[in-house]
């Protein structure tokens, strides 16, 4: 399975259930590296969508603890990470993409191979995080993207390995 998300240094994703930053190319990598794919995600994280959608042509799975969940067709609701795991089963793993928040992140995290992580040179106000890489000796930076600008933010498509 992979984890896809933009972070600041500090390993920031999200701001008062709201992305730190939009950059245009990294919501394209986004759109083109999930479409056609399964997208894994918290309640909150879909609630952070346009009107509370969910993302068009991906299957949409959402993991939350409620049992009351108005069901759109293009949802699947489960309520635990083993109730995920065991649906995600009929999908090919290189297909599946762990979208957030943090803690749908941090529950996944164990389960997955490859990180696509768009990082920004730059600290944001953050309440939510994704689990730093860069400090976890089951994971290496194996694809450091170049440096790229979109107004004053700098950052860089970069790909983590897990390596244990």
């Amino acid at each position: 399975m992979n984890l896809i998300a933009c972070v600041d240094e500090e390993w920031g994703i999200g701001y008062k259930n709201e992305l730190l930053v939009r950059i245009p190319s990294d919501q394209k990598f986004f759109r083109t590296t999930t479409t056609g794919k399964v997208v894994v995600m918290g309640r909150k994280t879909l609630d952070s969508f346009p009107g509370g959608r969910p993302l068009k042509d991906r299957t949409n799975i959402v993991l939350t603890g409620s049992k009351d969940v108005n069901v759109r067709d293009s949802e699947i609701y489960v309520h635990s990470i083993e109730e995920c795991l065991e649906f995600l089963k009929q999908y090919n793993t290189e297909d599946v993409y762990i979208i957030g928040g943090s803690s749908i992140y941090e529950q996944f995290l164990p389960y997955c191979d490859t990180a696509y992580i768009t990082k920004v040179d730059r600290v944001f106000s953050k309440d939510a995080y994704f689990p730093n890489l860069d400090s976890n000796d089951e994971w290496e930076l194996s694809v450091e993207g170049e440096e790229q600008t979109y107004f004053d933010n700098t950052f860089s498509f970069n790909t983590y390995k897990r390596v244990k």
